[in-house]
């Protein structure tokens, strides 16, 4: 169901200020990861601020519902959500990516607080969460993995051989999340390596498919959740399509910033126009 009115227009706020964090974080780094950051903050900020049974006092609990970035080289566009919602410091973030930072281009769990797993090598994450859940039957744990999953990466053998795994075992509590921005490091997904019919490949590894058609819409992606979470016979997917860099208007929908760098007059138009998107979303909903 959608959202109440309350909890969506404090859901697109939080969406907003984080879409500027990492703004900031690209430009104190020098350059970073910024266009997939931008295309996944939306699902980000749902995990982090409604959905994932998480406590920042105790990051290492046990019980806590888990969260797999497989594709890891988006660290610029997590630690913002990490540092916001209070794992570590937001002063940190000023050193992203510097020389003895506890922020590196790719998170590493034995230096990030609040971080489940280092990544950074694409096809990864997901044989990992198949790890974790499967640990977590055996040790009969109910905590939920989400993972997010680019689809660029989707090129990787190993992501399938884990989906045929989870699939085998109905590891339900494994959620896939596939950011289909449609653009990857030096193309378009389909003139590089295509992928479709991408929903029919999952559904033939033997998932639930939940094509998002706005992925990055809070209402649609909070729908998809729900959906996913519920399901009990057979692990559930979730396809977003997205925008690669959504919510800065000169740079979306473009794979050349794929990683990218600002000066401080871009920063300010990066600022103005994550506003006036704000200001789209909401009247379009409100």
């Amino acid at each position: 169901m959608p959202l109440q009115k309350e909890e969506y227009l404090r859901l697109e706020q939080k969406a907003r200020d984080l879409r500027k964090l990492i703004i900031n974080t690209v430009v104190w780094a020098g350059s970073g990861h910024v266009g997939g950051s931008l295309s996944a903050i939306d699902m980000l900020t749902l995990l982090y601020h409604k959905y994932m049974n998480i406590d920042v006092a105790n990051p290492e609990w046990e019980d806590r519902d888990r969260f797999i970035l497989s594709k890891g080289h988006i660290g610029v566009g997590f630690a913002p959500v990490l540092a916001d919602k209070g794992f570590f410091p937001m002063e940190w973030l000023e050193t992203f990516n510097h020389t003895h930072s506890q922020l590196g281009m790719h998170l590493d769990k034995n230096k990030v607080p609040g971080l489940d797993a280092s990544s950074g090598s694409l096809g990864h994450g997901l044989p990992l969460a198949f790890g974790l859940a499967m640990s977590a039957r055996l040790k009969k744990q109910n905590f939920r993995t989400f993972c997010l999953i680019g689809d660029g990466e989707s090129n990787e053998g190993s992501n399938w051989e884990a989906a045929m795994a989870i699939a085998h075992y109905k590891l339900t509590s494994v959620i896939p999340i596939i950011d289909r921005n449609n653009c990857m490091m030096d193309g378009r997904t389909e003139e590089v390596m295509g992928l479709e019919p991408l929903d029919k490949k999952w559904e033939a590894f033997g998932f639930r498919v939940i094509n998002v058609k706005d992925g990055n819409d809070l209402n649609q992606l909070s729908d998809a959740l729900e959906t996913a979470m519920d399901s009990e016979d057979k692990p559930s997917v979730i396809i977003m399509q997205t925008k690669k860099g959504c919510g800065v208007a000169h740079i979306t929908d473009d794979y050349r910033y794929h990683y990218a760098g600002f000066d401080g007059e871009k920063q300010e138009q990066c600022m103005r126009e994550i506003d006036e998107y704000h200001d789209q979303r909401i009247g379009a909903e409100v």
